[in-house]
């Protein structure tokens, strides 16, 4: 750590490095890079030199720009620089106020005390072996005929050039803490929690460390970037903290960083190489910290303090448990703004069925289609609430450390799966809770840790994704779950241009348009007419936005996912209970169309109506039984009616309720649970041209669910914002029946276009169109029993471009 004490004439543009760039005082923020940069400014005040440890110290001095400009005001002029060490000691001998100082290697944080000294809201710090410090002494040009001013050219001719000692630093045993002092420790961590934002502008982290005292001190760290917390992996690692002061709290001692305050981590493991964790670009490390950190690795090994399962792989995780994961990141979205979703493998194959989440592609960042053999091994991981943040600064190819993970077995609480579904689901679902306890948080793993060497030799035991075949776009809705829909579309053409929609009344209302606030203040029971923008709108991914309504319980519920519905199939396929087949249908078998040249046909048991046989209506009605649901998928191309039934108590029922009790090609139809009485007969159809899903549900016994459409919108005006329903008027409102849209590309695909027309996706409020709304407010009793006024749009629909269709913008 250098101080160069330059001639006149000798000056520092000479001295200074030709590859360092000079920096004005009034650009230096904490956010840039200011390696190969230096400062160069006048001393206006210089500080007391301070001991803050034995053989360490710190000295305060003020530089301010030497060639002030005038549109910069004198506060970002004059900057605080912080020297520590030995630099701080040698510059105490060779700086004086006036001389004119150039700093390199130095490192900026933010300063404390702005308001009160009225400097540079930064600081620059100057420790360690980068850090130099060139100092000029402008003096007065002495008598050339004195022997004093003959000894003092020789002197400078020859550049004194003062080289800082290899600074000598001491070790305080956590034992022997006394409160109050500031000092340098080591210690074994037995307990910590990854850096977390506090209320402040800092992030902050927790830690407790012992030594051979066996006394446990905790340490609470506050720094404003998170590289310069200590790189804990996992129990066991041992750090080194320079700078940090004893406080007594509860009768018992902490530590708390200081100015100046730096941290080594180094890898607990007995036979591990001593290699420091750290941002720091240069520190202090001799032969003696690696006898240190050794003999420290010793003694924890004999303590048992090293955990004896730091992480579990996916192979071996079993449900309810928590655990820490090493693995790599493969891709990663946005759920909502409480939560992310995370794919990752490790290499292993987690034994069972994991959970399956929904995801757009276009929210996607990293590969969304894998081979085969790598989808198996891939697990989804949601992370929640103040890990989100972090979640986000992570890159597809990082290597992760995830503490405290949860596995939940059969949840129906988790994004992408339906309230509806039963805790006997047999997946399994990884979660990230929000909060720090027990450690929990995100590490990325360096590219020389040995956990990472390791992985990479189990995934390279895989081969790429362009070694084999990837999913189908078919295939790849089934592992994202279904319905599909458009998911890349952002934007809409027309002959090249984008599209603008507006919308109409088609009420008979003489109303004059209100204002929302005019709105809000009004009485419920009333019609009214607005002009307002779209600002938002819920479910963002809008296949949520299709539920199954009962009009006799008014019950509404979620459409259950294909992972429920083929749990559903495949338990009844099992089921190998005796039954009677009813008189009214003929028993047969059908083979299932193979869904490949390789793969087998298979016979299924099937049941057919003697009234349509006798029709010559073969393919009229179909009583299916044992099949999948992707055969029954497959069968309903080829048949105008499915219906899947399973034996019970002697006889053919249909399904649990939760899976469709009716295929129509590729419609499914749903019964209401609560108000069915469900039992198999052969529908009555003498007469009829056509056996609807009607005919077959009033036959059955069936309470038949209708499908809608209910969204949330906010919408906005110069007054207010008001959040309102689209429901009873949703299908005028959009022009597509919810029914198509349940199993139609095309009609989700109108719908996706639409909001992105009313509400485009980045796009600045000024784009966005002026929407004339019919709208009605009524009273509605909220789950507390308490009343609220609720407000739905209804005789509204939206008016696409003249040309009748939405065409995609021309591939070419």
């Amino acid at each position: 750590m250098p101080v160069y004490v330059l001639s006149e004439g000798a000056g520092p543009p000479i001295q200074v490095p030709t590859d360092q760039t000079r920096i004005p005082i009034h650009l230096i923020t904490t956010k840039a890079d200011y390696s190969n940069k230096s400062v160069k400014g006048k001393v206006i005040s210089k500080g007391q030199l301070m001991s803050i440890a034995a053989d360490d110290f710190i000295l305060k001095t003020i530089i301010q720009e030497e060639n002030s400009q005038q549109n910069t005001s004198l506060q970002n002029q004059s900057i605080n620089i912080l020297l520590f060490g030995s630099l701080a000691k040698d510059f105490d001998k060779a700086g004086s106020q006036g001389d004119v100082v150039v700093a390199s290697g130095f490192t900026v944080a933010k300063s404390s005390t702005v308001h009160e000294d009225n400097l540079h809201h930064c600081n620059l710090l100057l420790s360690g072996d980068d850090a130099c410090l060139y100092v000029s002494r402008l003096l007065p040009p002495p008598d050339p005929r004195s022997p004093l001013a003959k000894k003092r050219s020789a002197t400078l001719s020859s550049e004194v050039s003062r080289n800082a000692k290899t600074p000598k630093y001491t070790y305080v045993g956590l034992g022997d803490l006394k409160a109050g002092s500031v000092t340098n420790v080591y210690g074994v961590v037995v307990f910590f929690k990854q850096p977390f934002k506090s209320r402040g502008t800092d992030y902050c982290s927790s830690l407790k460390i012992t030594d051979q005292s066996n006394e446990k001190i905790g340490c609470t760290l506050f720094c404003e970037k998170l590289e310069d917390h200590p790189q804990i992996f996992q129990i066991g690692d041992i750090v080194r903290m320079h700078r940090v002061k004893a406080q007594c709290f509860n009768n018992s001692i902490t530590l708390v960083n200081t100015f100046g305050f730096s941290v080594l981590t180094f890898d607990g493991g007995v036979g591990a190489a001593v290699e420091p964790r750290t941002s720091s670009r240069s520190f202090h490390f001799d032969q003696e910290t690696r006898s240190t950190v050794e003999g420290l690795r010793s003694w924890a090994a004999s303590q048992s303090l090293l955990p004896t399962v730091p992480t579990i792989p996916l192979s071996a995780v079993e449900p309810k448990v928590y655990f820490d994961l090493n693995c790599q990141l493969l891709a990663k979205a946005p759920i909502d703004t409480t939560c992310t979703l995370l794919r990752v493998w490790d290499g292993t194959k987690c034994p069972r069925t994991l959970l399956k989440v929904i995801v757009e592609e276009n929210v996607s960042e990293g590969p969304s289609v894998f081979s085969k053999k790598k989808e198996d091994l891939i697990a989804n991981i949601l992370i929640y609430d103040n890990h989100v943040e972090f979640a986000n600064q992570l890159k597809p190819g990082d290597f992760l450390r995830i503490y405290n993970l949860h596995a939940i077995s059969g949840s129906s609480k988790v994004p992408g799966l339906t309230s509806s579904q039963s805790e006997e689901v047999d997946h399994l679902a990884f979660h990230l809770h929000g909060g720090t306890a027990y450690g929990r948080g995100i590490r990325v793993l360096p590219e020389n840790s040995s956990d990472v060497q390791e992985l990479k030799r189990a995934l390279e035991a895989f081969p790429s994704d362009d070694a084999e075949d990837v999913l189908s776009d078919s295939e790849f809705c089934d592992i994202w779950s279904t319905p599909p829909e458009s998911l890349s579309l952002t934007e809409h053409c027309i002959d090249g241009e984008r599209a603008e929609c507006s919308t109409e009344r088609s009420c008979s209302h003489d109303l004059q348009p209100v204002t929302l606030s005019e709105l809000k203040r009004s009485e419920p029971g009333q019609i009214h007419h607005v002009t307002v923008q779209l600002g938002s709108y819920q479910p963002q991914r809008l296949h949520q936005a299709l539920k199954l309504y009962c009009s006799k319980c008014t019950s509404m519920l979620d459409v259950p996912d294909d992972e429920l519905v083929a749990g559903v199939f495949s338990k009844a396929s099992r089921d190998p209970g005796s039954w009677s087949p009813p008189l009214c249908l003929l028993s047969g078998k059908v083979d299932v169309p193979a869904d490949s040249a390789e793969s087998q046909k298979r016979a299924l048991s099937v049941h057919l109506s003697t009234q349509l046989m006798s029709e010559g209506k073969t393919k009229g009605l179909l009583f299916l039984r044992g099949s999948t649901l992707e055969e029954t998928c497959r069968l309903a191309a080829g048949y105008e009616n499915i219906i899947p039934v399973r034996p019970s108590g002697g006889h053919l029922a249909l399904l649990d309720m939760s899976a469709p009790f009716l295929f129509r090609g590729r419609k499914r139809y749903y019964g209401c649970e609560r108000c069915s009485r469900a039992t198999v007969r052969e529908p009555f159809a003498e007469g009829v041209e056509t056996i609807d899903e009607k005919i077959i549900a009033e036959a059955l016994g069936v309470q038949l669910l209708q499908y809608v459409l209910l969204m949330k919108l906010k919408l906005q005006d110069a007054t207010d914002t008001l959040e309102v329903f689209l429901w009873r008027d949703a299908e005028l409102f959009f022009g597509v029946k919810a029914e198509e849209a349940a199993a139609n590309q095309e009609a989700q695909k109108s719908i996706h276009q639409t909001m992105d027309a009313l509400c485009p996706p980045g796009g600045s409020e000024a784009g966005r169109p002026q929407l004339n709304l019919c709208m009605t407010a009524y009273q509605a009793t909220d789950d507390e029993g308490q009343n609220q006024t609720c407000y739905q749009i209804c005789n509204t629909s939206v008016i696409r471009p003249s040309s009748s269709t939405w065409s995609e913008p021309d591939p070419a």
